[in-house]
């Protein structure tokens, strides 16, 4: 039986947009709400280089990731042709107005990806 974890009202998604739910270890999950007020969640996780999904444009039941624009399915999290890749899904549920995620998945699912180290470029002297 699955246990359930209440995270927020669907309303609290913007429609066509998304909310980022923090975990204990691991990224952030990123919940997408569509125009149809479908939700996905996915890993907070770009395929091609670890982008933020969270701040991409979500168009039908797709995003974009905001770095390089790679589309990713929200139902598969599946890149899209001529892309290849895939970020780790989240079960959802919406049950009378309240957005859910599987209790056990958020602590356990997809730990080992990190965000990719950003900083100054070095510069040869």
């Amino acid at each position: 039986m699955t246990d359930w974890k209440y995270i927020c009202q669907i309303t609290d998604i913007p429609r066509q947009g998304a909310r980022r739910v923090a975990r204990p270890q691991g990224l952030e999950v990123a919940l997408f709400r569509t125009g149809a007020d479908a939700v996905y969640a996915l890993l907070d996780y770009s395929p091609y280089k670890g982008g933020p999904l969270s701040q991409g444009m979500v168009f039908g039941t797709n995003v974009a990731c905001p770095l390089h624009n790679w589309t990713i399915s929200l139902a598969s999290g599946q890149a899209l042709a001529p892309d290849e890749g895939s970020t780790p899904t989240f079960q959802v549920k919406v049950e009378d107005g309240g957005v859910y995620l599987d209790a056990e998945e958020l602590a356990s699912h997809a730990l080992t990806q990190t965000r990719p180290l950003a900083g100054p470029a070095l510069r040869p002297t």
